[in-house]
């Protein structure tokens, strides 16, 4: 052994040492953006965390690589050559998707991008049954098994990913996959997994690991196939969840302790907000894996019942004349039209003569939990005036107006008073109980979830048919 050796050893021991007081740093910032997230007002603090810890983690990551081609090669690796290309290549990528990405398209963009957590996560998980090399032998049953299962996880969620993204952009359609004995076969493939895993563990045969990633690749399709329109922002979540487990798996894999515990928070956080997203609907996860919303069940689709009210941006402006309580419950209409610009414009004018506005939120308002609260913010509508479901339901009987723009599921009194409905039992906007209500709506078309809204044939509803930001822009006009 030279000295040069030792010194070069020494200084990967030292480099092993910084990566991991600063993967410990990386980590903390990591727990404050997701604190940071919680709120609309911390929201830009807790991205500014996010970058902080990544950008922390990918530079220590970087210098143990850089030491450890020092003691392997005595100068650069390749290894080092292909990390740096991957991180210019992805982060190049990154921004100009960040630059060009418009709000209504953030939805199926997150799927996307969890699609390739999952890939990444498979990867990791064949190249560690392929280069299982220097394992303690009490130690080698425990390595079989963290492969079979990243790979798993990671396989669900790449084609479930898949699935979503190409859902939300309507690129498939939003309609359940209505299979003979679907939840049968759901089963019948996580009892496979587990036979598969503890056979894989006793001899770890390659054939194996191919057969466990086909079988994880069709169960990851088929169970967010199964799953209906309306239960779309509770599938966001829950790959979310998948996602970060599967980023654990790979640490485990790589022994890589940021890994596990930034795979851990983000899993934990992800089933945390299905829970949530889940609650809000009234729904169990269980029955959403099941298939959810968007099964067809009598007296659902798009048959009219009743006669509508038509109305034009005059009569409504003078709706919010006389008005002194007006609410606005927005819904991904608004996020496709781009209404949000004009309904801020709209709101500062009402405020300005004396009119009590507040927005209703519903949890899963638009395709993506959080998607209403973002745009609002971005057209820097006052976050003390936008309130929870729980926090605004009480007041829809004491409003004037009640302006619907581009919501339709979370507004649906069926939900309410109708227990054959297929969204029965969801809590729900009580909208209905205004004075007035306005909604905006391109055309008579049922929600993403399918089923027809008795508000639209309300004696206190009017219907304002075209693009929800023209009409707000024509309101605005006429007052």
């Amino acid at each position: 052994m030279t000295d040069a050796y030792f010194g070069d050893l020494g200084g990967l021991v030292l480099a092993q040492s910084i990566a991991t007081a600063a993967y410990i740093v990386a980590a903390l910032l990591f727990i404050l953006a997701l604190a940071g997230l919680s709120k609309q007002e911390s929201a830009r603090r807790g991205i500014v965390y996010g970058i902080a810890g990544m950008t922390i983690a990918l530079v220590a990551t970087l210098v143990l690589v850089v030491a450890s081609g020092m003691l392997l090669t005595s100068g650069a690796t390749l290894g080092l050559t292909l990390l740096v290309v991957a991180i210019l290549v992805g982060g190049a990528i990154g921004l100009w998707r960040a630059r060009v990405v418009e709000m209504t398209g953030m939805p199926e963009l997150i799927a996307l991008l969890h699609s390739f957590v999952g890939l990444a996560a498979v990867l990791v998980g064949w190249n560690g049954h392929l280069y299982a090399e220097g394992i303690a032998p009490e130690l080698v049953g425990i390595h079989h098994a963290e492969v079979f299962i990243g790979v798993f996880i990671g396989a669900v969620t790449f084609t479930g990913s898949i699935v979503a993204f190409l859902k939300l952009s309507a690129r498939m359609s939003s309609r359940p996959l209505m299979l003979p004995g679907k939840n049968l076969l759901n089963v019948g493939a996580l009892v496979l997994f587990v036979a598969l895993t503890v056979w894989y563990v006793i001899t770890p045969e390659l054939w194996l690991l191919i057969v466990v990633t086909l079988l994880a690749l069709a169960l990851g399709w088929h169970l967010v196939a199964s799953i209906g329109g309306g239960d779309m922002p509770v599938v966001v979540s829950m790959l979310n969840s998948y996602s970060g487990w599967a980023a654990a798996a790979a640490g485990f894999l790589l022994n890589n302790d940021l890994l596990i515990v930034t795979g851990a928070l983000v899993g934990s956080s992800g089933a945390y907000l299905s829970y949530i997203m889940c609650k809000a609907m009234n729904r169990s996860f269980l029955s959403v894996i099941a298939g959810g919303f968007g099964i067809e069940a009598p007296r659902t689709g798009d048959e009219e019942q009743g006669e509508i009210h038509e109305t034009d941006a005059g009569a409504v402006a003078s709706l919010l004349r006389d008005a002194r309580s007006v609410i606005i419950t927005p819904g991904y209409g608004m996020a496709v039209a781009q209404a949000q610009y004009p309904v801020a414009d709209l709101t500062k004018r009402l405020r300005e003569r004396g009119v009590t506005v507040r927005f209703g939120i519903h949890p899963v308002a638009g395709r993506l939990p959080g998607h209403m609260n973002v745009l609002l913010a971005e057209a820097k509508v006052p976050y003390d005036i936008v309130l929870e479901l729980d926090e605004i339901n009480q007041d829809f009987a004491e409003a004037d107006v009640v302006l619907v723009i581009g919501a339709n599921d979370t507004v649906n009194p069926a939900a309410a008073e109708d227990p054959g409905s297929p969204i029965a039992g969801m809590p729900v906007l009580h909208v209905w109980e205004a004075r007035n209500v306005v909604v905006f709506k391109r055309s008579m078309a049922s929600g993403y979830a399918g089923v027809q809204n008795p508000l639209f044939f309300r004696e206190n509803t009017r219907m304002l048919f075209g693009d929800a930001k023209e009409r707000v822009e024509d309101i605005l006009r006429a007052l």
